[in-house]
């Protein structure tokens, strides 16, 4: 009886974090409450790095969390190899300081090795150990592009499906994107060659898997193991979590969800204001939990989205209220609800700001409208 007493309180001691709760909490570690003065390098590895799949969404992803950046701040990093664009977490371009690219990419290499399975019918009889001796060779005469890759690739194995070559090369080997692509404003096809001779020195022992599990709550927590496997793409992450167990502390979401945390991360009042915030498509911050509630309202799952387009996604009170697109010679805005007279002049105060920030050389008009067909 003693036993079964002692089980019921223990569970119910467990604190619950209800979704305002994650969500600021996230948000605080999203540099999103309020603006960071970090630089632009120090916040892409506190973020362990920014979604990259196009061009211009790191630079609006960090317009919108830091004070005082300018994309030529990023631009710069890039051209000074101090930033790379690589494929890391979930099979997508990320970009990552150099140190990270070295260590990052290495820790999600089995995840791009199951990968390949999905073309092995268009890798029949290809030595797949060859194909990456023959590919950095090629990678490092000289960058190149994609079709370049299938096209040299092909000749050796006529028989094999030329994009799946290319793909599995892609797989095996951490290729980055080469400047001046990714730079702001310098329009560039992609061409590739691998982080180790891009950078100048060797890739590093793969991070831990602790060591990152703990870097994922520090920019994403409180959060669960399946949330941490939903941003790196990796599976069987539970025993990290359990060897880290007695350095953290643990809740409950509202379905009773363990979540983990940092001891000491921020964890605001539930009711701390969340300013306006308009981030890019594909942010890591929707992007990044299994269970995308504590940003994503259920009413809204799912239309930041239609057919093979995807839009940038407004915030309002720290959740997804609507989106936004630059067209023409204006800033649309839509909303998801009717928005109050109050939070509409805030998201035009800050929609001024981001564009201060992004274009300061045009004007743009600013209204609500229609953005999504």
């Amino acid at each position: 009886m003693t036993k079964r007493s002692t089980k019921k309180t223990t569970a119910a001691a467990v604190p619950v974090l209800g979704t305002r709760a994650l969500n600021r909490a996230t948000l605080d570690r999203q540099l999103l409450l309020r603006r960071s003065p970090l630089s632009a390098l120090a916040a892409v590895e506190h973020l362990v790095g920014l979604q990259a799949q196009e061009v211009k969404p790191p630079y609006y992803a960090l317009a919108a969390r830091l004070d005082g950046f300018t994309p030529e701040e990023l631009s710069g990093l890039l051209a000074d190899r101090a930033t790379v664009r690589i494929v890391t977490m979930r099979s997508t371009i990320h970009l990552h300081s150099a140190d990270d690219s070295l260590t990052l990419r290495p820790l999600v290499q089995p995840a791009r090795d199951r990968e390949i399975n999905y073309f092995r019918k268009g890798l029949v009889g290809v030595d797949l150990d060859r194909l990456a001796v023959l590919a950095r060779e090629l990678v490092e005469a000289e960058p190149r592009t994609m079709k370049q890759l299938r096209e040299a690739l092909g000749g050796e194995w006529p028989d094999a499906d030329p994009q799946s070559l290319a793909v599995a090369a892609r797989c095996k080997l951490p290729l980055v994107q080469v400047t001046p692509r990714g730079m702001w404003g310098r329009g560039a096809q992609v061409a590739l060659t691998t982080a180790e001779h891009w950078l100048g020195r060797p890739t590093e022992p793969a991070a831990s898997a602790q060591a990152t599990v703990l870097r994922y709550l520090g920019a994403f927590g409180p959060a669960s193991v399946k949330d941490m496997q939903t941003w790196s793409g990796l599976t069987r992450m539970r025993d990290a979590f359990e060897r880290l167990r007695p350095e953290l502390v643990t809740f409950r979401d509202e379905n009773g969800v363990e979540l983990f945390d940092l001891p000491d991360a921020p964890r605001p009042d539930p009711d701390t204001p969340a300013p306006p915030r308009f981030l890019p498509e594909f942010d890591n911050l929707l992007l990044s939990h299994a269970d995308r509630t504590r940003v994503i309202p259920p009413a809204n799952r799912g239309r930041t989205w239609q057919a093979n387009t995807v839009y940038c996604p407004l915030l309002v009170d720290g959740f997804l209220a609507g989106v936004w697109r630059i067209l023409d010679e204006a800033l649309v805005i839509e909303e998801f609800t009717e928005l109050t007279k109050a939070q509409r002049g805030e998201v035009a105060q800050e929609a001024e700001r981001m564009l201060s920030v992004m274009h300061p050389e045009a004007s743009y008009d600013i209204r609500f409208g229609t953005v999504i067909p």
